[in-house]
């Protein structure tokens, strides 16, 4: 199983990606277009903001490990 890309690079390609759909917008002659263009903005914001809040999450979870450790510590002491 391959391993996923850091979430730095992952961002960059979303970012790219984000870049071309603004580039389709520009050229997008039709409501159907136009509309497919929107959902497909919608999806690759959502996706970037869904590793950026998995970011968050992950330091928390983090915070909260070494909290546990220091009430553990202070337990035994």
């Amino acid at each position: 199983m391959d391993k996923h890309k850091p979430s730095e690079e992952m961002i960059k390609d979303l970012d790219n990606l984000l870049s071309k759909i603004n580039a389709m917008e520009i050229v997008a002659s039709d409501d159907f277009q136009k509309n497919s263009i929107k959902i497909m903005r919608s999806l690759v914001e959502g996706q970037i903001h869904s590793i950026n809040e998995f970011g968050h999450l992950k330091k928390a979870i983090d915070l909260l490990t070494l909290q546990l450790f220091d009430v553990q510590n202070k337990v035994k002491s």
